[in-house]
């Protein structure tokens, strides 16, 4: 019969659970840096703190430990988890799209909405869609796609160039 193996906790290592080591650097929870010394004695001088002596930096020989409260420890690492996922952006593709013979004011409108998704920082795939005899003149749109990306090229790099996948031409584009 095999014993099963404890399963890891998350997070870092605190108490009695920091194991495989003699020796810990540790600081103290005034922030003093105390120095080299041996775990037992580390682990006295957190219980006589009336805290914890959590494992900071595990992979650094000796490891760092520091006297602090586990619980607020835990709770404040989840708080800047949390706020580090709320910043984070997610870039999305927005989608234009455009027929070969499209007129001024709506070529202008479609800019303008191009222009403003990539100052949300999302890339644009430009589609060109071809009905009926328009795909005789695949030329008029790969003109017009080509005109977009010369518009747009102060403010946005070309992800892929224009291609044709059966009756659409497609081109994808991303913010500088």
């Amino acid at each position: 019969m095999r014993s099963i193996a404890a399963p890891q906790k998350e997070g870092p290592r605190a108490n009695r659970d920091i194991r495989g080591v003699r020796e810990v650097q540790l600081i103290d929870e005034t922030g003093q840096n105390r120095g080299v010394m041996a775990l037992f004695d580390a682990l006295r001088a957190a219980e006589e703190a009336g805290l914890d002596l959590v494992e900071i930096a595990p992979n650094s020989v000796p490891p760092v430990c520091k006297i602090l409260d586990h619980g607020r420890f835990k709770f404040l690492e989840q708080k800047k988890a949390a706020e580090a996922r709320k910043k984070q952006k997610t870039v999305e593709v927005k989608e234009i799209k455009l027929r070969p013979g499209i007129d001024d004011h709506d070529y202008e409108v479609k800019m303008k909405a191009v222009k403003r998704f990539f100052e949300e920082g999302d890339k644009v795939k430009v589609t060109l869609r071809f009905r009926g005899r328009e795909m005789a003149h695949q030329d008029l749109g790969y003109k017009l796609l080509v005109k977009v990306k010369d518009e747009m090229s102060d403010i946005a790099k070309v992800e892929s160039e224009p291609l044709l996948e059966g009756r659409q031409m497609v081109m994808i584009l991303a913010p500088r």
